[in-house]
């Protein structure tokens, strides 16, 4: 396309010169076009009639001379490149003429034709940057979003008007601060703009949503985005931020939110949202892979309230089980209403197993059956409403969500056919497990109290097969069940607390039998371990209590051992430690029961007060035929000894268990090729 240049020059001969230098340039592969006005007036004619790419302006005409002559032409021809031609230099003037309009200042005899022709090309290239800076100012004060850009310290350089309509602070309060400083609400968490401060100062743009605080002192949430922007060299010198007040919207969202996902009445999760928490449940049992549970509940003889009291009584009823039922639960759980008097409560990440999580379950289901069955003031009126509970557990993200919601209501009519205020679980095989295990529990509490419970005692060796001490065995004496072992009740005495007062008793029992062996030469050298568990080990008061009751019995300290387990030391190993050495302090010993099996670890070995350690008889049993449990055999024994502790074997039934223990530098065993556990009548003496 050609360019077409106004000339607008008195002087005929500047004239000729100039459209001289002009003939043999080229601009884009062409020739220029120059028309000449030899006046203002002349001038503003051709510009009526034809607008041109660039004008050549004299500021000396015969109608207009200097600083006017620019702003005229300027004004007549806006948006178009104006090179002045000025018969002086002037640094001073030269600037003026810049400010005026004109994109460039040549003085006549000191241009030749390639630098008038670098001049029309620099011109046209910085009025198309000034057109360009000239919208894109426009179009930031046109945007309904708050833009604020700020130097490399956060200092505000420049805001566009919705910024002001957005904060209340006008252009000049905000120049010079920080935009913390004007909007800071104190209800971001300081996390939050750690994250933003290390994403920009990566040059990488951060995006998030504030709460901030006006001029006036109103809080409005801020959707925005910040953008660093670098210089020649990358270096970061400015930010620039995009701001938009989505208050209205957050607002809209709530409401709509509140709608689609929550029960009017209760502010409770509806159905919808139960389902959505449910399938995202299941779909975490892949990853954690603990069981849930869901609990349906349904109010016996809500229909009859209803009817006799009216349903706003009913509807009062409904608000407050909802009240009462979060109350039972985790933060993490959900209750929700899924319409008239029915409530679905899910449980998540329940205990290891499903026994154990079934009792969890349970548990919350009794505790929720407490809660709904006190008294409710209704209208100034105390009223009772008892519900009846379902029971499913859900364990694998392959469960169905509506078969799910199914068993659980199925449970819960179980519920109501075995007389309501009750719950009952959808397994029959679980629910009579629970009920078992709850039938066990409530024997374990009767034995404690009936004294039915007592101790074995089974003899350990040295290397020569000389008696040196016992481990103390717990035994139940059922009236009905016979002896019981404790691997079938340790574990409910341990999950209900009971083991304390279990634990206390052995204790009182072991610090007898040393005192009574102490009577007599055959046994006063013996020592006696006890097993101690972790619940009673992590009691406050457990140090005191043990050394109250040898005390009150006057056992020799130096004769009993506790053995404790791996699981029990890993945790708050100080803790153990200060115990540990507390207890050591008067005489007890102790030894780390069932090493190997846990997570053994050196650091925690090495700075725990021992005096043995024991190969678990998982070891022991196929140490003659499984490489690894020789290995594993051998390897404790080892430890032991560079740790300068014994080590004694347990479950050691046969003369080739013991000497290949032996062999290895094994000094102690214990099992049924040295005595089964006893009575304390028939244990022997050296």
């Amino acid at each position: 396309m050609t360019l077409r240049i106004l000339l607008i020059e008195d002087d005929p001969g500047d004239a000729g010169l100039i459209e001289a230098y002009l003939r043999p340039a080229r601009f884009s592969g062409q020739a220029p076009q120059v028309m000449i006005a030899a006046s203002l007036n002349e001038a503003r004619g051709m510009l009526k009639e034809r607008s041109p790419d660039l004008i050549l302006l004299d500021l000396a005409l015969p109608d207009s001379a200097g600083l006017a002559t620019v702003s005229t032409v300027h004004g007549l021809a806006p948006g178009i490149p104006i090179v002045v031609l000025s018969g002086h230099r002037d640094a001073e003037f030269e600037a003026e003429v810049l400010e005026a309009g004109a994109q460039d200042y040549l003085v006549k005899g000191e241009f030749d034709p390639e630098h008038i022709s670098r001049a029309i090309r620099h011109a046209r290239t910085r009025a198309r940057l000034e057109a360009r800076l000239k919208l894109q100012d426009a179009a930031l004060r046109a945007v309904a979003n708050g833009i604020v850009i700020t130097d490399s310290d956060a200092i505000i350089q420049w805001a566009n008007p919705a910024f002001t309509q957005m904060t209340g602070y006008e252009l000049e309060e905000a120049l010079g601060r920080k935009p913390g400083d004007l909007s800071h609400s104190g209800l971001n968490d300081p996390s939050l703009y750690e994250n933003l401060w290390r994403t920009i100062l990566a040059g990488q743009v951060w995006r998030g949503e504030l709460v901030n605080k006006r001029k006036d002192g109103s809080l409005y949430n801020e959707e925005l985005a910040i953008t660093p922007v670098r210089n020649a060299q990358g270096v970061i010198r400015h930010f620039v931020a995009f701001k938009q007040d989505i208050s209205e919207r957050r607002a809209n969202e709530e409401k709509i939110r509140q709608l689609a996902f929550y029960d009017v009445l209760t502010n409770l999760p509806n159905r919808r949202l139960l389902l959505d928490r449910l399938q995202q449940a299941l779909a975490s049992r892949g990853r954690n892979h603990r069981p849930g549970a869901l609990l349906f509940i349904d109010l016996d003889d809500f229909k009859g309230l209803n009817d006799t009291l009216g349903h706003d009584v009913g509807d009062l009823l409904l608000i407050q089980v909802a009240r009462r039922l979060t109350e039972c639960v985790r933060e993490g759980d959900t209750v929700s209403r899924l319409g008239g008097d029915e409530f679905v409560v899910m449980l998540e990440s329940l205990n290891g197993t499903l026994e154990e999580a079934a009792l969890q379950a349970e548990m919350v289901g009794e505790k929720i059956l407490a809660a709904l069955n006190r008294p409710y003031l209704l209208n100034g009126n105390e009223q009772r409403s008892t519900p009846s509970i379902g029971i499913t557990l859900f364990n694998t993200s392959h469960d169905n969500i509506e078969e799910l919601l199914k068993r659980a209501d199925l449970a819960m009519y179980q519920a109501k056919e075995a007389g309501r205020n009750t719950l009952r679980f959808f397994d029959h095989t679980m629910q009579a497990r629970v009920e078992a295990r709850a039938a066990l529990e409530s024997e374990l509490r009767r034995g404690l109290r009936a004294r039915q419970f007592l101790l074995y005692y089974q003899p350990q060796v040295d290397g020569l097969g000389r008696l040196t001490g016992a481990e103390a065995l717990l035994r139940w004496e059922h009236p009905s069940r016979g002896l019981v072992p404790p691997g079938a009740f340790i574990a409910l005495a341990e999950e209900t607390g009971l083991i304390v007062s279990l634990g206390h008793w052995v204790l009182e029992q072991a610090s007898r039998q040393l005192v009574a062996w102490a009577k007599n030469p055959g046994t006063a050298h013996l020592t006696l371990a006890v097993n101690v568990s972790a619940r009673q080990f992590r009691h406050p008061d457990f140090v005191d209590q043990v050394l109250a009751i040898i005390d009150h019995i006057g056992a020799n300290p130096h004769r009993l051992k506790l053995e404790l387990t791996e699981s029990l030391l890993l945790d708050n190993v100080e803790n153990t430690v200060e115990k540990m050495t507390a207890l050591k302090a008067r005489g007890l010993g102790f030894a780390l029961d069932d090493f190997g099996t846990g997570y053994s670890s050196l650091t925690y070995l090495k700075r725990l007060p021992l005096d043995q350690l024991k190969i678990d008889r998982s070891f022991v049993q196929d140490v003659l035929q499984n490489t690894n449990d020789a290995a594993i055999a051998r390897t404790i024994i080892a430890l032991g000894h560079s740790l300068g502790l014994p080590v004694i074997a347990e479950g050691v039934e046969t003369s080739q268990q013991r000497d290949f223990l032996a062999s290895h530098g094994c000094s102690n065993f214990q099992g049924y090729l040295f005595g089964k556990p006893m009575p304390a009548a028939i244990f022997p003496s050296a």
